[in-house]
């Protein structure tokens, strides 16, 4: 198996720990020099917080690692692509790399929506899209799926 999808695994295992926390399953982690340095999932829900997805976490995980605000020559596995805020947040830390599994069409900011890095920025990300793709889709749509039934119940009389 290849290390990438050995790393994606790993990011699945944080969207898993997402979904038992009744969060949107999305799950990343940081590698520093083939080292896991950073791991999380959303916690949006958990901590009411709408800035505490994955990626946001993982940063600052990793930042404290390091011990610097800059992360180059990190990579970050996330099982979907990164939204705005996240591909934003991820520029200013200067990460070096994004491996993403699914892509994300309403709100991915690597080419689904729009792609961050045809902006003039200071930064640009190298990208690679698709790594364990089926898995990280099916997690995302298994959970709305639950959900859509739950809401569907709780709205009967």
């Amino acid at each position: 198996m290849k290390k990438e999808d050995l790393y994606m695994q790993r990011a699945l295992r944080q969207a898993e720990h997402a979904e038992s926390e009744d969060e949107v399953p999305v799950g990343a982690i940081i590698i520093y020099k083939g080292r896991i340095i950073a791991k999380s999932h959303n916690q949006v829900e958990k901590l009411n917080d709408p800035t505490a997805h994955a990626e946001m976490i993982a940063i600052t995980q990793a930042a404290n690692y390091l011990g610097s605000k800059w992360l180059k020559g990190c990579s970050l596995y996330v099982t979907v692509e990164p939204c705005s805020m996240c591909a934003g947040a991820l520029i200013l830390a200067r990460i070096g790399q994004v491996i993403f599994g699914a892509a994300d069409p309403k709100t991915g900011a690597f080419g689904s929506k729009f792609d961050i890095n045809k902006l003039k920025l200071n930064h640009k990300i190298r990208i690679k899209q698709g790594v364990l793709e089926k898995d990280c889709a099916v997690i995302l749509q298994n959970f709305f799926k639950k959900k859509r039934k739950t809401d569907k119940n709780k709205n009967c009389f």
